[in-house]
């Protein structure tokens, strides 16, 4: 089990959910999704049998449901499984509007007297933990400490935290040689840094790297240059460069290039992703007024960072938008193009192509009695 303070938390949990040791109720708070996986992953291997999945594995969101109705269910001994796991999103509702006292007091109540035969994960996602506590924006905090007075007071808190970069190395060299394969140091520390220790790609671009390396067994620094930064980062800056400099043609371009990847349109979420963050990252290089790389470590946070080699593009990209609406405007565009993608539409590439075609044009300003609304030309 790869070792390093940013696995210490999940490790522990898996550790008890082996053991058999369960709490009644748990917190996992954070938005990594690596961690979240893990997390979910042990406790079907150890919890649910494959055959009885349908009996005894819920997902739950209390958008949808109620804290009673969540309770009520776990209070229900399964005649089918031996053992019940309910995952419970949308965990955010119950610090929305409105009073949710009764909500907490009924889950206080169940941890007292729980069926000893069902463990509740709450989803605690809407809360975001840098690698280094410190640098936690404080609208987290503020979500962080009520959470804390609340479901922390009757939940075991999981803290699903970024991951520290030199852990993150740490991570990808043993989960690389768990396969026998071998990854330099610098191929670990440049793979890590250009994906800006963000655990979910870092873990699903180390398994394309060990395919590559096949026979040899080994990975170098060129392997992730060639795999990683010239096939998917380069590119992506290339595109966000055409964006921000409203070259529609060679937006298209660009774009045609990583379609015609070996990933292809299946890969459309994936560069949606990266396009959205890379918006967020160029809106506080705006915000902070930042003007050359030097200053850019200071307003990025670890987690959130640039690769080095991008840093003076995104920067010299981030001053071409000439206010925040701007760049809201593309972060905006990019969320209705995700909410496509995830409806299944005829063809991906499509809306891939109309949303590049919008970040790279000029916004009109629609205006009636009713409302104002920025759409593209």
């Amino acid at each position: 089990m790869p070792a390093g303070r940013s696995f210490a938390a999940t490790d522990r949990f898996i550790a008890e959910v082996a053991g058999g040791k369960l709490r009644p109720a748990y917190v996992l708070v954070g938005d990594e999704v690596f961690f979240r996986d893990r997390c979910r992953a042990a406790l079907i291997q150890h919890l649910v049998p494959e055959d009885l999945r349908d009996f005894c594995l819920w997902d739950m969101d209390l958008s949808e449901v109620s804290v009673g109705e969540v309770l009520d269910r776990a209070q229900t001994p399964s005649l089918m499984a031996p053992f019940q796991v309910f995952f419970i999103r949308g965990v955010k509702v119950l610090y929305g509007r409105g009073s949710h006292k009764q909500d907490f007091e009924a889950i206080a109540a169940y941890g007292k007297d729980p069926n000893p035969n069902a463990v509740l994960i709450f989803v605690a996602d809407h809360i975001s933990i840098p690698a280094d506590v410190r640098r936690m924006e404080m609208q987290d905090k503020d979500k962080y400490e009520r959470l804390r007075e609340t479901l922390g007071e009757c939940c075991r808190l999981i803290e699903l935290a970024r991951v520290d970069e030199s852990d993150g190395m740490r991570w990808v060299v043993e989960s690389a040689q768990q396969q026998s394969v071998k990854v330099e140091t610098d191929a670990a520390r440049e793979l890590v840094d250009s994906l800006g220790a963000d655990m979910m790609l870092i873990a699903n671009e180390l398994e394309k790297l060990i395919l590559y390396a096949g026979d040899k067994k080994h990975v170098t620094l060129g392997d992730v240059e060639t795999m990683v930064l010239a096939a998917k980062q380069r590119s992506l800056y290339e595109l966000t460069d055409a964006i921000s400099a409203k070259d529609r043609t060679r937006a298209l371009e660009v774009l045609d290039a990583l379609l015609s990847t070996a990933d292809g349109d299946e890969a459309a979420i994936g560069h949606l992703y990266m396009l959205a963050k890379t918006f967020r990252q160029m809106l506080v290089i705006l915000e902070k007024n930042v003007r050359d790389s030097r200053a850019i470590w200071q307003a990025l946070w670890q987690g959130f960072r640039l690769p080095p080699f991008a840093a003076e593009d995104i920067i010299k990209q981030a001053r071409r938008y000439k206010s925040r609406r701007d760049l809201t405007r593309a972060l905006r565009l990019v969320a209705r193009a995700d909410l496509e993608l995830r409806s299944n539409p005829p063809s991906k590439r499509l809306v891939l192509e109309r949303l590049v075609i919008a970040l790279a044009s000029e916004p009109k300003i629609v205006v009636n009695s009713w409302q104002q609304e920025e759409l593209p030309v």
